[in-house]
């Protein structure tokens, strides 16, 4: 028997995303966010409150990188989330991050992690926090790839758990999608 819980943010999986933008100095700040996700074909879609330094410098610049957390950094990538960037100027340095700019947008791309987006804003309400981006280009480590696509198990993504508060790691292949729904027809 199922069990009401009420209204929660509770879904599972929720992406660790690394959200990525320039200061106003030229140097670059991180933030992780849970709440997000593909929003429309090419565009993604994040929850970021207003008084992150993340969304001042998106707004300025118009452009941020989202990379995804993985197993390998989670440790550095939980630190950009709980550290702020309006108070900690060497978040990048501390968590071990270096950055190159991004060839597409105004924006630093995260050199340790695997996949990143890169993204022009589209909106961003200042009421919700919720923000939109097209997604300009999508670069990955070759490490990370398989026959020229990306390698889920070689990325090693990780997810948040927000009833657990922790992180964990993707499991296996269960099915093919778009086709072992078939048998039933």
């Amino acid at each position: 028997m199922k069990k009401n819980l009420g209204a929660q943010t509770i879904l599972f999986p929720m992406p660790v995303l690394i959200i990525a933008t320039y200061n106003e100095d030229g140097s670059a700040n991180a933030m992780n966010a849970a709440w997000g996700g593909i929003h429309d074909t090419n565009q993604i879609g994040i929850c970021i409150a207003p008084e992150h330094k993340t969304a001042e410098n998106l707004l300025k610049r118009k452009a941020f990188t989202v990379s995804m957390a993985d197993a390998a950094h989670v440790t550095a990538c939980d630190y950009v989330g709980i550290a702020s960037g309006n108070k900690e100027s060497k978040k990048m340095e501390k968590a071990g991050f270096s950055v190159t700019k991004s060839e597409f947008v105004d924006a630093p791309v995260i050199n340790e992690l695997d996949m990143c987006l890169e993204c022009e804003l589209v909106s961003y309400d200042v009421k919700t926090g919720c923000m939109i981006g097209n997604i300009i280009n999508v670069s990955a480590d070759e490490a990370v790839m398989t026959d020229g696509k990306i390698d889920v198990e070689k990325l090693d993504p990780i997810t948040y758990d927000p009833q657990a508060h922790t992180y964990r790691k993707l499991g296996a292949v269960v099915a093919a999608a778009f086709s072992d729904g078939k048998k039933l027809f």
